[in-house]
């Protein structure tokens, strides 16, 4: 069984940190974009099925902030984990990305193994295979 995560992150070193913890999770296929449009785009179209979504903040073209406010209303993604990454040195944006549905927040520099341990978590909680054999869907 594989479940998809999608990484949102428009900087290469970064995405390819989160890549490489994330491979180490039994199960997790990772996929990746460099910006919210993208991540949009990919999970709206048919046959992508994400079981989870880490994203940075600040990114060209759509930012984490609205990227996060439009997956929590949309009626077929409102229930995916998310869990942002962030350099943003605001004080207030843990709390602001936890008001918009964000899961987990962590900020750059980030504990690869912490990112990893809450995803499993998460995925375990709201991820599981459906009885059509597709690879993970949201319950």
């Amino acid at each position: 069984m594989s479940r998809t995560v999608l990484i949102v992150e428009d900087s290469e070193q970064s995405a390819e940190t989160l890549e490489l913890a994330l491979l180490t999770t039994p199960g997790v296929t990772v996929r990746r974009v460099s910006n919210g449009a993208e991540a949009l785009a990919f999970l709206s179209s048919p046959g992508n099925l994400v079981c989870a979504l880490l994203t940075d903040l600040h990114m060209p073209s759509i930012d984490g902030f609205e990227l996060v406010r439009q997956v929590r209303s949309s009626p077929f993604h409102a229930g995916l984990p998310i869990i942002v990454v962030s350099g943003d040195t605001d004080p207030a944006t843990p709390e602001r990305i936890r008001g918009l549905g964000a899961d987990a927040y962590f900020s750059k520099p980030f504990s690869p193994a912490q990112v990893r341990q809450t995803l499993e978590r998460l995925l375990e909680a709201s991820c599981a295979p459906d009885t059509l054999g597709h690879p993970g869907v949201q319950r």
